[in-house]
């Protein structure tokens, strides 16, 4: 029955997510992308609206009428996947991504605080370090298992904000991240947890893979926060230290060598990142 959230977030976001996505264009909600292209901006924003207005009746019905619609951990995590959109959505609003002088990076948001300017980049990041700590908390996890778990969850969502420098790559990394989990876990739990939005992600994932949408920061950092938790709630210990030590070696790499360049040198990951991008 919890599938049920998947498939009713992907109608909704099937019916609202087009329409909204060009309403921001209309609306003059752009940016130019990598090619200069004028697209939506952020469209992750319509992302964490589908996924409300799918959460509306299902929350209403799996209280009122008992039913099993919805995760009971989905209580715990939506605080924080919402919460580090919503600090996506303020440095999209009030940050300066993207422009020339712009801090980005940790290295540089921290010189910005430590200089007295305004770094919507570090209070992104304490507001996410703090919701991270509550998420993680009150689950019985030791001290060390405890910060690990902190650590895994704040470095895949800064991670996957890491990616978002070409069309489509973070929705990709995302799928195939879920799809190694399922099938190694022989699970759907991330799917049953998660569903609410993951079918906006899926829908809105052809807007900005055809170069129509960009996510920003919200959408990023709302689909690194969906990896994290995905991997927290499938993977036992041994396996999350790895993937501590993996999402943190890939984060350390992309503070300073870029990302991107490493995926044009390897002949694979070129074809797999530019695969459905037009030409």
């Amino acid at each position: 029955m919890r599938l049920v959230a998947l498939a009713l977030s992907l109608g909704v976001a099937g019916a609202l997510v087009p329409a909204w996505i060009r309403d921001m264009r209309r609306a003059g909600l752009v940016r130019a992308n990598w090619r200069g292209r004028t697209v939506a901006f952020p469209s992750g924003a319509a992302l964490v609206a589908a996924a409300l207005v799918t959460l509306a009746p299902l929350a209403l019905l799996d209280d009122r009428a008992d039913l099993d619609l919805l995760d009971p951990d989905l209580r715990r995590w939506i605080v924080y996947v919402l919460g580090v959109a919503l600090l996506g959505l303020l440095d999209d609003a009030l940050g300066r991504a993207g422009t020339t002088g712009s801090p980005r990076g940790w290295r540089e948001h921290a010189r910005a605080a430590l200089a007295g300017r305004f770094s919507t980049g570090a209070v992104k990041a304490v507001g996410a370090f703090a919701l991270a700590a509550y998420a993680v908390s009150g689950r019985g996890r030791e001290e060390l298992d405890y910060l690990a778990d902190l650590a895994l969850l704040l470095l895949a969502t800064n991670l996957f904000n890491l990616l978002d420098l070409r069309p489509g790559r973070v929705e990709k990394a995302f799928f195939l991240l879920i799809a190694g989990l399922c099938l190694a876990g022989w699970t759907v739990e991330p799917l049953a947890l998660l569903g609410i939005f993951i079918g906006p992600v899926l829908v809105g994932a052809w807007y900005t893979l055809r170069e129509r949408a960009m996510l920003g920061d919200t959408g990023s950092n709302l689909i690194g926060a969906l990896a994290g938790v995905s991997v927290l709630e499938t993977l036992g210990d041994p396996a999350r230290l790895v993937a501590l030590g993996v999402i943190a070696a890939l984060n350390l790499y992309g503070e300073f060598r870029s990302i991107t360049v490493t995926i044009e040198r390897v002949p694979l990951l070129r074809q797999l990142d530019s695969l459905g991008r037009p030409r």
